[in-house]
């Protein structure tokens, strides 16, 4: 691993809680990984970890195999040979483009700077664009400029953080492809913070999902949608539900009940004795749910979002539950329409089943899909037990 990050604490003094808690994950030499989460997760506080500009209470940070942070020890950041990139660009008024650009490299001769900065200018497409002023160029363009100007000293390691926050989202997404190839191009190993996952997913090899200083998965983007390792992250990236379900093994073949009818691609799914009684919550994506008029399951329109090729609506089931779809938007239906939808789910999720009842705690009873903590029922004391 190029950047390896091993069980990293960081604590603010005067902190109860660690801002960044036992956090690994590596990095190969030339990846792009990417640091998503809501706000005041601690992702931009690992990342300033990195940078050498915040001490590290416990675990350590290695460069290229050297040690650059660890308890009692930071590396100056200057040292470490890192570019960083802000949010606000930090560029220089009074500074034209390759004075800008060529700031981090003074120290080389002219003739050797004026070429560097030309190559890496090309290299972000402002070719020729040495001679204009900050003020003079366009939001996207000043992100370039900043991006090039990280560039310039050739870093082992460039440090993103939010570098598109201030753009607009049409403007985010493409730019966010076209840093990619730039970072590509240059062979340049990257760590990128941001809490916009499309823009995660167009710039990233591996993304790491944060919650309150933890790490919940450090993966590629397939996987994480796929294959999510926690709710939290389930919850985060994409759009879907959870729906309470039950694992049976019926002639040696392990089916999941659920409102929507059973599933049967289970290759990956738990035993029905990893949950008790087989109770559990299954995740719904909106593309696990196809409009079908001939399903014989039925549900009704309750919220539709307009997204060009496609609609997102969110449905309720005859049961009470709530699924979502994304439908072609030649399909363009009322609120409180019923249609028929049915489950083509190629990756089977589940997770422990939680109980409203019990205000969002797991749920160790042996319920079915009637919980028996719903009203009118045996309270969680007086229900049978396993």
């Amino acid at each position: 691993m190029f950047l390896e990050v091993s069980q990293l604490s960081v604590t603010y003094p005067g902190g109860r809680q660690a801002a960044v808690q036992q956090v690994s994950f590596g990095l190969h030499a030339g990846d792009i990984g990417v640091l998503i989460g809501p706000s005041g997760c601690g992702k931009t506080t690992l990342l300033r970890a990195v940078a050498g500009l915040e001490p590290v209470t416990q675990g350590q940070i290695q460069l290229a195999g050297q040690v650059v942070s660890s308890a009692g020890l930071t590396l100056a950041p200057e040292a470490r040979q890192i570019g960083m990139v802000f949010q606000d660009y930090a560029l220089f008024p009074h500074l034209d483009v390759a004075g800008n650009v060529g700031f981090g490299i003074a120290h080389l001769p002219r003739r050797e700077r004026v070429a560097r900065v030309a190559e890496v200018l090309a290299l972000v497409g402002l070719a020729g664009q040495q001679q204009r002023f900050a003020h003079e160029l366009s939001g996207g363009q000043q992100q370039r400029v900043a991006l090039a100007r990280a560039l310039a000293p050739g870093p082992r390691l460039l440090l993103l953080d939010e570098p598109f926050s201030n753009l607009d989202v049409d403007l985010r997404e493409r730019l966010a492809h076209e840093v990619r190839s730039i970072l590509k191009a240059a062979n340049t190993t990257a760590l990128f913070v941001t809490h916009d996952q499309l823009e995660a997913f167009a710039i990233g090899d591996t993304i790491g999902v944060m919650l309150q200083g933890q790490l919940h998965q450090w993966d590629d983007a397939y996987t994480l949608y796929h294959r999510p390792a926690s709710r939290f992250v389930a919850e985060f990236i994409g759009h879907g539900v959870f729906t309470p379900a039950t694992i049976r093994e019926i002639d040696q073949h392990v089916v999941v009940h659920t409102p929507l009818g059973d599933l049967t691609d289970v290759a990956e799914c738990p035993l029905p004795g990893t949950f008790v009684g087989g109770a559990c919550d299954v995740l719904l994506r909106a593309d696990d749910i196809v409009h079908d008029d001939d399903a014989p399951v039925k549900a009704q329109i309750t919220r539709k979002a307009f997204r060009g090729a496609d609609f997102l609506y969110t449905l309720r089931l005859a049961s009470g539950e709530t699924v979502m779809a994304h439908v072609p938007s030649h399909h363009d239906h009322t609120i409180g329409e019923w249609i028929g939808i049915r489950a083509q789910v190629d990756h089977v999720v589940t997770f422990n089943r939680l109980c409203p009842a019990t205000g969002g705690k797991l749920c160790h009873l042996p319920c079915d899909l009637a919980c028996e903590h719903a009203p009118g029922t045996a309270t969680p004391s007086q229900a049978p037990q396993p």
